[in-house]
């Protein structure tokens, strides 16, 4: 399975609950959620081709003895939600929301479909990791469908609030992501074959696949300090 930025543990799947994973993409978070609990789980993304990637991948691991759960993917806007209000028990944004212009109105859209007492995970580049790549690269984030704007966490997290929800709990991940992503904006315009940006990431896919004990230590060591993502986790009131 892909590398997960939200920490399922925060959430609580219950058995019988609706997750949304908005802008699913590849389907990392929703397929996650499916293995994690018995919940039913819907994907929902603007773009086609990652939905069929996410399909596909969700191919390699349905299991028809994992009971009272299920995973369905939809094509369509974060702001427009084809879903009653209040139909989901927890909802999951990862690395959404630096890509949307209104992300304001995508913020209320989350909020109608969640259901009172239900939970917001929330996952945005950090500040500092991500301005750096800006200072680096132009073309990191000038690139179709690329970053428009870098959050700083107590704007986004009052943002949020404003909408009724309450933030109960915050972390940094992907530590050992941001040095990749700071090599690959220095080095940009020659590609991602540059023999640093290479290393570090064949690097980064040997740890993703034996997760050995030295980097799974380095990584919590460096999330405070250099995190590539920022993650946040919220309640909606009950009014």
């Amino acid at each position: 399975m892909s590398l997960t930025t939200i920490d399922f543990s925060q959430l609580d799947l219950r058995q019988g609950e609706r997750l949304l994973d908005l802008g699913c993409g590849e389907g990392r978070h929703a397929i996650t959620a499916y293995l994690e609990g018995e919940v039913q789980v819907v994907g929902v993304d603007l773009s086609l081709q990652d939905l069929g990637t996410a399909s596909a991948r969700f191919a390699e691991f349905e299991n028809p003895d994992l009971v009272n759960r299920s995973l369905g993917f939809i094509n369509g806007s974060g702001l427009r939600l084809p879903f009653a209000d209040a139909s989901f028990d927890k909802v999951i944004c990862a690395e959404v929301l630096e890509h949307v212009p209104d992300y304001n109105g995508m913020l209320s859209e989350i909020r109608r479909v969640l259901k009172p007492g239900g939970l917001l995970a929330v996952s945005v580049p950090r500040w500092f990791p991500e301005w750096l790549c800006w200072q680096f690269s132009d073309a990191y984030h000038e690139v179709e469908g690329g970053h428009v704007r870098i959050f700083k966490a107590g704007w986004l997290k009052e943002c949020i609030q404003r909408k009724g929800l309450h933030c109960f709990n915050r972390h940094f991940a992907h530590g050992l992501h941001s040095p990749y992503w700071w090599l690959r904006c220095l080095f940009w315009d020659r590609g991602e074959d540059t023999w640093p940006v290479r290393m570090y990431h064949k690097m980064l896919v040997w740890d993703l696949m034996n997760k050995p004990r030295i980097t799974r230590v380095l990584e919590r060591l460096l999330n405070p300090l250099i995190g590539k993502s920022l993650v946040m986790y919220f309640v909606r009131s009950n009014a």
